[in-house]
């Protein structure tokens, strides 16, 4: 039984780290798209009198949903910066209770974007963007695609940690800025 409870941890692992290798690949076009978009408006108004309209738009887009996937990688590499000075102090106990506590406020934080951005995307929906016209509802459904994706992630962190296959090593999720060297 326990061998087929890590088994499925492990295809959810795998899963999410193929995931995020999609959100990578999605990052990366998004930037290339930026770049694209950008420099060719400004060759475009400086050397042609003229401009791409949606330029900006699809831009500010584009930055939007490659922050909040890149958040989606960073949560699933635990790599966001933060400050361990009192969990680093604690023992292996204090350290998952701490974790624990962290986690429970991390998927309400979750729950509160899912349901904000929910309504966002349906208030906004019939609403036309003014430069390309698509839906505004696509710019709020980010954060239902960030909550359910950082929500998913959480629960597997939190399940391996509940049942007691998280090391040492797994008890602190920041990094500092001195580890990034």
């Amino acid at each position: 039984m326990a061998a087929d409870a890590q088994r499925k941890v492990g295809l959810v692992d795998a899963f999410l780290d193929r995931y995020c290798k999609v959100l990578e690949a999605f990052i990366a076009a998004c930037l290339v798209a930026m770049v694209l978009l950008v420099f060719g408006n400004v060759v475009l108004r400086y050397g042609f009198n003229s401009g791409i309209a949606v330029s900006e738009e699809m831009s500010r887009w584009l930055f939007v949903w490659l922050t909040f996937m890149g958040a989606v990688v960073a949560l699933h590499k635990h790599a966001h910066l933060g400050t361990e000075m009192l969990v680093g102090r604690l023992g292996p106990t204090g350290k998952k209770v701490c974790l624990v506590i962290g986690y429970a406020l991390m998927l309400v934080t979750c729950w509160f974007i899912f349901f904000g951005s929910l309504e966002q995307t349906k208030i906004n929906w019939d609403v036309s963007a003014p430069s390309s016209g698509a839906s505004m509802g696509w710019f709020y459904a980010v954060g239902l695609v960030f909550s359910v994706s950082a929500a998913v992630m959480l629960l597997n962190d939190l399940i391996k940690l509940l049942s007691g296959r998280a090391s040492e090593a797994d008890l602190v999720i920041v990094k500092e800025s001195e580890d990034l060297k």
